[in-house]
């Protein structure tokens, strides 16, 4: 599970506080006003940003105060963070060796979630090569090379057109699924989180409230996602 325990983040006059615990497995949406804190509460979690206060939990282990690399998670940012001047299979390669000094076995994972992603092919073309939705199973790719059980999504699919996003976040539930692989997605988009999201969490007057199903909480929603939703 993840825990966030008296986490506090502070930026300037911005502060959001987060006291709840996410369990393994499943998709959890993140959903909250823009300017919310939803990237900040992710970044926080993945490493790239220190809490003002309290721990982070993950499977039990305090990794509060560990890299962003010996975390055991992986992370799709919005861009996709692919290299322009290296290959599909180089890009997804770097989710193993930063030196891409493959060895025959991670050679054939790689080919392996490749195949799975649906890119077996255009192993040698380069990201201006690919279309929106194929850069984005790249970047998902060389997240699930790296075998984390925990994946933090930052609005990756955000870009896409609706039946691209569609089709990703298809593939994300799938894949997610296959790898008992505990998901943590932020979204702006009621439908993306009632369409693959277990349960979701929201942020409202700079605090993370507690997880809940996702189909009850759209069912009796709260005033806090009332609000988010126009209601």
């Amino acid at each position: 599970m993840l825990e966030l325990e008296g986490l506090e983040i502070v930026q300037g006059s911005f502060r959001l506080t987060a006291d709840a615990t996410l369990p393994e497995g499943g998709i959890t949406a993140l959903m909250g006003a823009s300017g919310s804190g939803k990237s900040t509460l992710l970044a926080a979690i993945a490493g790239f940003l220190a809490p003002a206060r309290g721990r982070i939990r993950i499977g039990g282990e305090d990794v509060t105060d560990l890299a962003p690399g010996d975390r055991p998670l992986s992370m799709l940012f919005q861009d996709n963070n692919l290299f322009p001047h290296l290959t599909v299979a180089q890009n997804v390669g770097l989710g193993l060796r930063p030196d891409l000094r493959l060895s025959a076995e991670q050679k054939a994972a790689r080919a392996e979630v490749l195949a799975r992603v649906g890119l077996d092919g255009l192993e040698e073309r380069r990201p201006r090569d690919l279309s929106g939705g194929q850069q984005s199973r790249a970047a998902l790719a060389r997240a699930l090379l790296r075998g984390r059980p925990w994946l933090l999504l930052d609005e990756p699919f955000s870009a896409l057109g609706p039946a691209l996003r569609t089709d990703m976040l298809e593939l994300l539930r799938e894949t997610a699924e296959a790898e008992s692989l505990s998901v943590l997605m932020v979204t702006h988009d009621p439908l993306d989180a009632r369409r693959v999201a277990d349960r979701t969490c929201l942020i409202a007057d700079g605090t993370l409230l507690p997880p809940a199903p996702t189909e009850a909480l759209f069912a009796d929603p709260p005033q806090a996602l009332r609000d988010y939703l126009g209601e």
